[in-house]
């Protein structure tokens, strides 16, 4: 059962004294949500001390290895000697009004108890795509490779349901987590009070932990780790299936536009090619998930979430390739619409796949650049895919390539200038990853947008060459996209690690 908090109060004596007594306080609310209301964590920065106790209680009650910790402590620091002040943040799932994981699923795993407000994962439900890992402002849900899903705190469901406090709460020594029950409707004009040094916008998702804070933090409190920039995960098989699918949608948009001019020898051979390599990449897409014998689940979230609506309209797009490649290639007429099918279910699709990564918790991804990115592979590859071929040699297929190549150049250059400038720590946290332990992959890649995307494509420089070094350069592009952003979390501990 829960352990009572006890809180000390003075009462007035006959003796004319004052005498403090104690009386129990419990870390759970005497009665259950109303409808309208649910439960949430109350954090007391004021006593937290660090201990981590309730990390190890975490772990112990969800059976969790040591590297993935659902409730993380962190530290906050500010002031000017000899006025300095040090805090601890404890923070878990804050079971948000507007959860961004819920939203982001593809597969519904992700559900919002009526009666309690509590955040539920499925671990049976989840395929591992770890959609709501970027999704999530707080680096909430967690990705547990050698499960292949995805886990998160639930705030100990089962322990509420018997009464009893989550085991975060029960541990802690100075009683600095309780639950308490939240009006919903009146929390969200009043989220402001879910903020504190360290922590996301509470905007993002409107984060129901109330955090107490202390009275006198100075103006500069902050997070301690801004010095730690690590690269995060590149995610192979989604760099690999990216570049390819929209090289493969500029190649059939080519194919197409050749097509009406009456450009009609070798267009079926290399539109056999390009329906091979779009299929070769959304097989190798599933090798991203962590259950990809579930993979047809992704199909679930259609009403919110913007991968499901990648595997949709990339589908349709495979089958409208399917059909057009084949009315080129035995010359059946009549297939202009099946050509501009193909063309817009392939935009759709690069849409949906841009629209995945533009999410709030990683900002250097929340950006018109990323769409832009998206379309300006598609052009760069496609037409000198076509050229590859020798399907055609018209010169505006160079010139689009050269267009491609130039409006990605401008969008990478633009955007690390944006990154340079801003005031946010994770964007200006990106641009030096790129201007430091990615330096040299990052001028890498501005070379042969240069090279391959300006000067190769207008010169006697073999097609095949010039395609091989755009495609390596663009594979280049996507692994950085992956491994410079820098997502929001919560403010880690003061521990030794490398710097950007």
């Amino acid at each position: 059962m829960s352990l009572p908090l006890l809180e000390r109060e003075l009462i007035y004596t006959p003796a004319n004294r004052f005498v403090q007594i104690t009386k129990p306080q419990p870390l759970m609310p005497e009665r259950k949500p109303r409808p309208g209301e649910q439960y949430r964590f109350h954090f007391d920065m004021t006593k937290c001390i660090g201990c981590k106790c309730c990390v190890v209680a975490c772990n112990e009650q969800n059976g969790n290895p040591a590297a993935i910790n659902w409730r993380r402590v962190g530290e906050v620091e500010g002031g000017h000697y000899p006025n300095t002040q040090r805090h601890y943040l404890s923070m878990g799932c804050n079971h948000c009004v507007e959860p961004s994981c819920m939203i982001g699923c593809p597969t519904e795993a992700y559900t919002k108890d009526s009666a309690t407000g509590v955040v539920v994962h499925s671990a049976d439900i989840c395929i591992g795509c770890q959609y709501c890992t970027w999704n999530c402002s707080y680096g909430v849900p967690q990705y547990n490779a050698d499960r292949g899903v995805v886990g998160k705190c639930d705030l100990c469901h089962n322990r509420l349901a018997d009464g009893d406090a989550p085991a975060c709460a029960n541990a802690c020594p100075e009683k600095a987590i309780t639950i308490e029950i939240v009006d919903i409707a009146a929390w969200r004009a009043e989220h402001m009070a879910a903020d504190a040094p360290g922590l996301p916008s509470s905007r993002d998702s409107i984060s129901t932990t109330r955090v107490t804070l202390p009275a006198d933090l100075p103006p500069d409190m902050g997070r301690v780790d801004t010095q730690r920039i690590s690269v995060e995960h590149p995610h192979w098989p989604l760099v690999f299936m990216l570049v390819l699918t929209q090289l493969s949608v500029g190649a059939f948009i080519a194919l197409w536009a050749l097509d009406l001019m009456g450009v009609g020898a070798g267009l079926g051979i290399a539109a056999i090619a390009a329906l091979g390599i779009a299929g070769l990449s959304l097989g190798a897409s599933t090798l991203h998930l962590g259950r990809p014998i579930h993979a047809w689940r992704a199909m679930k979230g259609l009403r919110r979430s913007w991968l499901s609506r990648e595997v949709l309209t990339l589908s349709l797009f495979a089958g409208a390739a399917h059909a057009y490649a084949g009315m080129l290639y035995f010359d059946i007429g009549g297939r202009t619409a099946v050509g501009l099918a193909t063309a817009v279910f392939g935009i759709l699709g690069v849409t949906s796949s841009a629209r995945i990564y533009v999410v709030r918790a990683r900002p250097a991804w929340f950006s018109r650049y990323t769409m832009i990115d998206f379309y300006a592979t598609a052009l760069f590859l496609g037409p000198l895919f076509v050229r590859a071929l020798n399907v055609s040699d018209a010169p505006w297929t160079a010139w689009a390539a050269v267009a491609g190549g130039a409006a990605q150049l401008i969008t990478q250059t633009l955007k690390f200038l944006w990154l340079s400038r801003s005031e946010a720590f994770e964007l200006r946290a990106s641009s030096l990853l790129l201007s430091g332990r990615l330096q040299r992959q990052f001028l890498t890649r501005l070379a042969i947008l240069v090279a391959a995307g300006l000067v190769m494509p207008l010169t006697d420089v073999p097609a095949a060459a010039t395609l091989a070094l755009a495609l390596a350069g663009e594979w280049l592009g996507r692994w950085l996209f992956f491994v410079s952003v820098v997502p929001k979390n919560v403010a880690a501990a003061f521990t030794s690690g490398r710097a950007a």
